[in-house]
């Protein structure tokens, strides 16, 4: 596990908010807090959607809404002349990058073992923080997965752009 302070917030909820860099996570949870506390629970419920599309998402594995189908509502409750008093965004990576990401590494991990490669961002008192976190279904001592996880975030925020404090 990493854990970042982001060094430049408006790059950072530019790439968040308005671009593209991070839409194709799954979205796990959002708590915003502004005047009240809105949060937002990521898992789709399977029987909500048609039978074709039910079938599409499982072809996919794919068990949470995507962050850019999620983006526009947060970004309603976050835009303001006031700046929320709190806001955490958990993010997963989806099924598939999961299962290329460990197949392109070497990492002995089967896909269907991994419950979740986790992005948290929190921002507070004017500050965000991004940290990083693995679920595995067995207790392992090998960390192989997690060091893979946290290289592939720092890669992430360095293709992007994105400035963090050195402590990674």
């Amino acid at each position: 596990m990493i854990a970042c302070k982001i060094t430049n917030l408006k790059n950072f909820m530019s790439h968040l908010l308005i671009g593209d860099s991070f839409d194709s996570f799954w979205l796990s949870e959002a708590t915003i807090t502004t005047g009240n506390t809105f949060t937002i629970d990521g898992v789709l419920h399977q029987e909500f959607f048609s039978p074709e599309a039910r079938e599409v998402l499982e072809r996919c594995h794919r068990t949470h809404s995507l962050w850019k189908e999620m983006k526009p509502f947060c970004y309603s409750i976050i835009r303001g002349k006031q700046t929320p008093l709190q806001f955490q965004f958990v993010f997963r990576l989806s099924y598939e990058k999961t299962r290329q990401a460990l197949a392109d590494s070497g990492v002995s991990v089967e896909p269907d073992q991994v419950q979740g490669l986790f992005l948290n961002i929190q921002y507070n008192a004017g500050q965000i923080l991004c940290t990083t976190g693995t679920a595995v279904s067995s207790f392992t001592l090998d960390k192989s997965l997690e060091r893979l996880w946290d290289r592939m975030v720092i890669q992430f925020f360095h293709k992007r752009g994105i400035d963090y404090e050195d402590g990674c």
